[in-house]
C-alpha cells in the first residue's frame, strides 16, 4: 500500500529573486476598449477626429482638439453571457469607468489653444468566469510533476523549474516508501473553474495644444493601479486505484496589487489647410509595473487537506505601442474615424526584482531589477505582435441628436502552440500555482451609440459594445516522453484543448458639461 498524503507539506525555500510567469504578466499587458460612451460607441476610432476626453489615453493630440473646457463621467454595466456561476464570481456587474475633466486655454486670437486635462478611466476589467472540462487518458496533473522529477528537470526542492504544484505532489503523492520508488495516479477526467475580479485604473495628465488649427500635439502622463483576484479550483477523477483515492482537488487563491507608469506622445495633423482631413500618429512607452502578489493554495481530497501560502514582489514591463490614424469629417453631420495599432506582446519582460535600498541623504528607496532571460525566451515563443483595428463613423440627423456605429478587431496574442512551461528555470515558474492556460484567439468588437444634445452645455451619451473572444484552454502543458514528434509512450502526458470563450455585453453611460 502507498502512503499518501503526509501530515506537512514541504515548504518552498525563501528566495530573493522574484519575477513572474508569461501567462500571468498578459493580464497586466491588454487592455479593453472603454472610455466615454461617444469614443466606445464609434468603436474607439477617435485618435485623429479628437476632441473626446478618452483620447488622452491613446493619442494625446486628441485634446489638444478641444474649444471649451469640459467635464465628463461615465457608469455602465457589463455581462458575461456564456458562464456558469461559480463561487463569488458574478457574471454581471456595475462599472465605473471614467471620469475627467479639460481646461481649454484659448490665446489672443483664438487661433491656438493650450489643453490641459485629467482623467480616470478602467482600462482592464479583471471580472470574468472560466469553465472547462473533459476527458483524460493516462494523463493528470500529477503526472506532470511525476515525469519532471524522472526526466531531471530539478533535482531539489531549491531548483527554480520546481513549482508550488510540483511541491504539493512531489512532497506529499508520488513516493511510495516500500518501493523506494516514485509513481503517479492517472485521471479519467477533471473539471476546472476560476472566478476572476478587479481591475487595472489608469490616471492621465495631460497637456496638449495646437498651433494654428493645423498641428496638434499631446503629452500624457499615466499611473496604472493594479487590482486583480482570483479563486479557482481544478478537480481530477483518478482511475481506480489501490489508494482509493477517487481524485483531488487543487484551489487557488491569488491577489496582485501595485502600480506602473508610462508616458504618451502624439500628434494630428491636418494637411490640408481648406480640408478638415486629418492625420494623427502617436507612441507608448512601456508601462513600468511594480507589483506584489500573494497567493493561498490547497491540496485536497476532501477529508485531508494541505495548505501553503507565498507573498513576493515582481516587476514587469509591457511592450511599447505604435499608432496611426486617419479622421474626416462632412460639415458638422458625419465624422469618419480609422485607427491601426501595433503592439508586439513577445517583448514584454519579466523582471526579477533585486533588492531595495534606501539612500538616507536622499531620503529616498530605489528597487533595482533585472531581466529574467529564461522567462522572456518563452515570452518570446509565446506571445507574437497584435495588430488592432478600430472603424467607427457618427451621423446627426438632427443637430442635437448623434447615431454611432463602430467594430473594432485585435488579432490573437499567443501563438496557437504556446505553452505555460514549468520546465524553464525560472522564479516565475517557482512561485507559479496553478498549470492550466488558454491561448486566447482574436478579438471582435461591434459598437453602437447615441448621443443627445440636452442643451447648449450639456450632452448625454449611451453605447453597446458586444464583444467575443475564443480560447484554447489546456489544465497542463503537454509533455512526450520521446519528443512531440518521436514515437508513443505510455510515459506521455497529453491532453486536448478545450474551447473556453469569453463573450461580453456592456452598456455604457457619460454625461458631460461644457463651458
Amino acid at each position: 500500500m502507498k502512503r499518501y498524503m503526509a501530515l506537512a507539506v514541504i515548504l518552498m525555500t525563501s528566495m530573493s529573486m522574484m519575477a513572474q510567469e508569461t501567462y500571468e504578466n498578459t493580464k497586466l499587458a491588454e487592455t479593453d476598449l472603454n472610455g466615454t460612451a461617444k469614443y466606445v460607441g464609434m468603436g474607439g476610432a477617435l485618435e485623429a477626429l479628437g476632441a473626446d476626453i478618452s483620447t488622452m489615453g491613446t493619442n494625446p493630440a486628441g485634446i489638444g482638439l478641444f474649444r471649451n473646457s469640459s467635464i465628463s463621467a461615465s457608469m455602465g454595466l457589463r455581462n458575461q453571457q456564456d458562464a456558469h456561476t461559480f463561487s463569488h464570481g458574478s457574471k454581471t456587474q456595475i462599472s465605473f469607468d471614467q471620469v475627467g475633466f479639460v481646461y481649454a486655454s484659448p490665446n489672443y486670437d483664438g487661433t491656438s489653444f493650450l489643453n490641459f486635462g485629467f482623467t480616470y478611466r478602467k482600462s482592464r476589467d479583471f471580472n470574468q468566469i472560466i469553465n472547462a472540462s473533459a476527458a483524460l487518458d493516462n494523463a493528470s496533473q500529477n503526472k506532470l510533476s511525476y515525469q519532471k522529477l524522472r526526466k531531471g528537470v530539478f533535482r531539489n526542492i531549491t531548483d527554480l523549474n520546481y513549482t508550488q504544484v510540483d511541491a504539493f505532489y512531489v512532497s506529499n503523492l508520488l513516493y511510495d516508501p516500500v518501493e523506494d520508488a516514485y509513481f503517479y495516479f492517472p485521471a479519467s477526467s477533471y473539471q476546472y473553474n476560476r472566478a476572476q475580479e478587479g481591475y487595472i485604473g489608469e490616471y492621465n495628465i495631460n497637456i496638449s495644444g495646437n498651433i494654428n488649427n493645423r498641428v496638434y500635439l499631446g503629452l500624457t502622463f499615466g499611473l496604472h493601479d493594479v487590482h486583480y483576484k482570483h479563486y479557482s479550483e481544478y478537480s481530477e477523477k483518478f482511475v481506480p486505484n489501490e489508494d482509493m483515492i477517487e481524485g483531488l482537488t487543487m484551489i487557488d487563491n491569488r491577489k496582485v496589487t501595485g502600480t506602473g507608469t508610462d508616458i504618451k506622445a502624439g500628434v494630428v495633423v491636418r494637411p490640408v489647410e481648406e480640408s478638415p482631413f486629418r492625420i494623427g500618429a502617436y507612441v507608448h512607452t512601456p508601462t513600468w509595473y511594480e507589483l506584489i502578489t500573494s497567493n493561498l493554495t490547497t491540496l485536497t481530497d476532501k477529508s485531508v487537506s494541505l495548505t501553503k501560502n507565498e507573498e513576493y514582489k515582481f516587476k514587469v514591463y509591457t511592450p511599447w505601442k505604435f499608432g496611426v490614424s486617419l479622421g474626416h469629417t462632412v460639415g458638422n453631420s458625419l465624422a469618419l474615424g480609422a485607427t491601426y495599432e501595433y503592439t508586439d506582446y513577445s517583448t514584454t519582460s519579466a523582471r526579477i526584482k533585486d533588492n531595495d535600498y534606501y539612500y538616507s541623504f536622499m531620503d529616498r528607496s530605489y528597487s533595482y531589477s533585472h531581466k529574467d532571460e529564461n522567462m522572456n525566451k518563452l515570452t518570446r515563443s509565446t506571445l507574437k505582435g497584435v495588430s488592432t483595428l478600430k472603424i467607427g463613423g457618427e451621423f446627426k440627423p438632427d443637430p442635437t441628436l448623434a447615431v454611432r456605429l463602430g467594430y473594432n478587431y485585435v488579432s490573437p496574442m499567443f501563438d496557437k502552440n504556446g505553452s505555460k512551461d514549468g520546465t524553464i528555470a525560472s522564479p516565475g515558474n517557482y512561485y507559479e500555482s496553478e498549470t492550466c492556460y488558454v491561448n486566447w484567439k482574436d478579438t471582435h468588437r461591434i459598437t453602437a451609440g447615441i448621443g443627445w444634445a440636452a442643451s447648449k452645455n450639456l450632452n448625454l451619451d449611451v453605447a453597446y459594445q458586444y464583444s467575443t473572444m475564443k480560447g484554447d484552454y489546456y489544465p497542463f502543458m503537454n509533455c512526450y516522453e520521446n519528443g512531440v514528434s518521436g514515437p508513443p509512450s505510455v510515459e506521455d502526458n497529453h491532453c486536448d484543448a478545450v474551447n473556453v470563450s469569453n463573450n461580453r455585453h456592456q452598456i455604457l453611460c457619460t454625461i458631460s458639461y461644457k463651458f
